[in-house]
């Protein structure tokens, strides 16, 4: 048995059991992946797979006990790796995070910066996605930290931090009417065009949840995954927009004026996630709290140790989360 093999079982799982996809995923040919999956079951002596023809469309019994431990395996492999990285070289290896778009470029570049300083020799890698793809890396191991806003029930194999609260903002050219209108309304906002995020983005639903409240159905003329892009084409004129207030480049937007709108919708909370059971380095607290001041290592540790999310809730209510 390889653990190659066990990570090619892993990977067909999560590829919905389609070969194809779970080669495409491993960067290997499919029949390489076929054979080696084919070896796996002889030596075995059990079928792992259920099959309809040639095709597989699930796990036996059995395959799903071997896919548990499997995991279980590579997760302790990849621990006992960090191990000896954290005493052979404490500020060398890589640390990979998965994020939004918005996250990446108007949040992180000062605290990567800051912690570059401190880890200069450090890989770091960042990977953009949308909060599914996001939770599909971090399920997979495939990443050390994912930071998320929404869709968090995508996430509940990992254990969320949170970080900070924030609000959105009403983005508009200068010298539009908006600007005049005070205190701004919801009704007012309306009476445009929206253009906005893509659901699942950013609380997108704080956002159609608040119209709904008041009664309202504005016209979403454009959504996208990429603030930057929404505000090209709020200045093409093709609307307002609502973004994330963070989504603000001064050198950049001084065309745009962001018009606060923390009055029209509920606050969000940016939260910080690992896999449970990842073994923690010194730089992964460090990152966390470069990330979060309020997170210091024994706020963490104590996070990790708690069994019920009732018991951490409680004691993430102790915390003093800041505004963004």
């Amino acid at each position: 048995m390889q653990l190659q093999q066990l990570r090619y079982l892993l990977a067909l799982a999560r590829s919905g059991f389609n070969v194809t996809s779970a080669a495409e995923r491993l960067f290997k040919s499919q029949p390489s992946l076929s054979k080696q999956l084919r070896l796996l079951e002889e030596e075995l002596g059990v079928p792992l797979f259920e099959r309809a023809g040639r095709q597989l469309t699930g796990c036996t019994a059995a395959g799903r006990a071997v896919m548990e431990l499997a995991e279980c395996t590579l997760a302790n492999i990849e621990a006992i790796r960090r191990v000896s990285l954290e005493f052979s070289d404490p500020g060398g290896g890589e640390l990979s995070i998965a994020t939004t778009h918005t996250q990446a470029r108007y949040v992180l570049p000062p605290v990567i910066r800051a912690f570059r300083r401190t880890y200069p020799e450090l890989s770091l890698h960042l990977h953009q996605g949308s909060p599914a793809q996001i939770a599909e890396m971090a399920a997979s191991g495939g990443i050390d930290f994912a930071i998320a806003t929404e869709s968090l029930h995508l996430f509940d194999e990992l254990i969320m931090l949170p970080c900070y609260r924030w609000n959105r903002a009403v983005v508009v050219p200068k010298g539009h009417a908006l600007e005049r209108v005070e205190p701004l309304t919801l009704e007012a906002v309306a009476e445009y065009p929206i253009l906005t995020y893509v659901f699942g983005f950013t609380d997108r639903s704080h956002i159609n949840d608040a119209f709904q409240r008041r009664g309202l159905a504005p016209r979403v003329a454009l959504t996208a995954t990429d603030a930057d892009v929404i505000k090209t084409y709020i200045r093409l004129g093709l609307g307002v927009g609502i973004l994330a207030e963070m989504a603000q480049d001064e050198s950049l937007d001084n065309d745009l004026s962001f018009l606060d709108a923390s009055h029209l919708f509920e606050p969000s909370i940016t939260r910080i996630g690992f896999r449970k059971g990842l073994f923690l380095r010194t730089c992964h607290y460090d990152f966390i709290r470069t990330f979060s001041s309020h997170l210091p290592r024994e706020v963490v540790d104590r996070a990790v140790k708690v069994s019920t999310p009732v018991e951490r809730d409680e004691l993430f209510a102790t915390l003093a989360i800041r505004n963004y």
